[in-house]
């Protein structure tokens, strides 16, 4: 069949590119310059520079892109629910089919959604304990180093170098930072952590205390300060901290995550460190106390020494006063000689006569014990016992002597012994090419084992010859 014609039409052909080209000027030049207000979400600061996000409401959300040479100008750091107005223009994206708004500028839809935003991130931490009490780490009474991390062009910094040398003069080392914009958040945290990085004797000295501040500013200007990174770095440094951002009045949330808030810069300097004057001058006053305690410890001292010295002299009299009452004493109750001669006398009269007795008596047993013995000896009963001593004896040795093993070898029997002179007692205890002894009953003879023998067979009776011989 032939094909059918094609159907002429008068509606113009455009390509894809044509169509996208068409729809980019369009919105382009519908919505040049638009102001749009929405929640930010999901914010992202790509590598490039460029910023991507979403603007949305309760019933749409629109694409938006914030190029890097408008980032690095923006006040505030995007976060995610953040509520913003927007200026720019609403183009496309032909690569997607997107439409998409170019963003110029941002700020803040109203400080009460912001603060809002704030409050909720701040029970949030403190829901995880980022806040508490025991976090807080004691300020050093006197550190020798104090770091700063701050603005090394404002007029922070000099404050804080001004009244440290009011006060005491101490080395301070600043790590400079963005106080406010895109990545000011960024450096703040890099700051703390690289602080808390430095080790200990290092080239660069590790700080004893840390402060952290800036001057005072709008809420936008505050904002790198309330950053969720900025509070946990805080948090977790291990270097004592000083928050100082803002002015009296001003509240972010790294103040409750620091170990110590100020209310000024100028007051973290005083903070920091006490007044070199004062301390002085406190010292001053304790030598003094001192001195007046030490003089009237002296003189307590002096006079008690005193009176131990009049002790001293007057002790060996009335010391050897009493000596000479206790010797005259003695000599008063020592008796005479000639008392003493007869106590003495009476003592040897009486050991001589206990001596008579004891004598007396044991002559007397040891005469009786003779006598008893003699009468044993003469006594044919003791002969009679001995004959049944001696008869008993020598059946007992004539026992001993048939139980000897000598007697067994006078019989043809041997005693065989190792090497270690022990009897052996079977044939499986001696190993081949063992030394063994062989005892007779009239010597040894020494041998080698060469191995279990065999048992011997009997020999065959040998053959009688039945034929009779001649006698010739």
């Amino acid at each position: 069949m032939p094909e059918p014609a094609a159907v002429a039409s008068n509606l113009p052909e455009f390509t894809v590119s044509e169509i996208s080209q068409a729809v980019k000027r369009t919105l382009e030049t519908s919505f040049e310059r638009v102001r749009v207000r929405g929640e930010v979400s999901k914010p992202n600061y790509h590598g490039s520079g460029h910023l991507y996000f979403s603007l949305k409401d309760e019933g749409a959300a629109i694409d938006a892109v914030c190029w890097r040479g408008v980032v690095g100008r923006l006040k505030l750091r995007l976060e995610h629910g953040m509520e913003v107005v927007v200026n720019g223009r609403v183009s496309s994206y032909p690569g997607s089919s997107k439409y998409q708004i170019v963003i110029d500028s941002v700020e803040l839809a109203g400080e009460g959604a912001l603060l809002k935003m704030l409050e909720d991130r701040r029970k949030r931490l403190a829901a995880e304990g980022m806040f508490d009490a025991d976090r807080k780490k004691p300020l050093p009474y006197l550190p020798e180093v104090i770091g700063v991390i701050t603005s090394p062009t404002g007029a922070v910094i000099r404050d804080i170098l001004h009244r440290l040398a009011d006060r005491f003069p101490r080395r301070v080392i600043l790590w400079p930072v963005k106080v406010q914009g895109d990545d000011a958040a960024a450096q703040v945290v890099a700051a703390i952590r690289g602080f808390n990085a430095l080790p200990e004797g290092g080239r660069v000295p590790r700080p004893d205390l840390l402060i952290v501040a800036r001057g005072g500013g709008s809420l936008e200007d505050l904002m790198p300060f309330n950053d969720e990174e900025v509070v946990r770095a805080a948090a977790a440094s291990t270097i004592p901290l000083i928050a100082a951002v803002g002015h009296e009045t001003d509240t972010t949330l790294i103040d409750f995550a620091a170990d110590r808030r100020a209310p000024t810069p100028t007051a973290a300097a005083e903070m920091a460190v006490p007044v070199r004057a004062e301390l002085l001058e406190e010292v001053s006053d304790h030598g003094h106390r001192l001195v007046r305690s030490l003089t009237r410890l002296a003189e307590e001292m002096t006079q008690r020494l005193d009176g131990w010295i009049e002790r001293l002299l007057n002790a060996p009299r009335a010391y050897f006063a009493g000596r000479w009452d206790h010797l005259a004493r003695l000599t008063a109750a020592l008796p005479t000689p000639r008392e003493q001669l007869a106590q003495a006398r009476l003592k040897l009269d009486h050991a001589v006569a206990n001596l008579s007795q004891g004598l007396t008596a044991l002559r007397t047993r040891k005469q009786h014990l003779f006598e008893r013995a003699a009468a044993l000896l003469r006594s044919e009963a003791i002969v009679a016992h001995l004959e049944r001593g001696r008869m008993q004896l020598e059946s007992l040795a004539a026992l001993l002597d048939s139980y000897s093993y000598e007697r067994v070898l006078a019989r043809g029997f041997a005693l065989v012994r190792d090497a270690a002179d022990h009897p052996v007692a079977s044939a499986a205890a001696v190993a081949p090419g063992a030394g063994l002894t062989i005892q007779f009953a009239d010597g040894e003879v020494a041998a080698t084992a060469t191995g279990r023998a065999d048992k011997a067979k009997p020999r065959p009776p040998k053959r009688r010859d039945t034929k009779q011989g001649s006698l010739l």
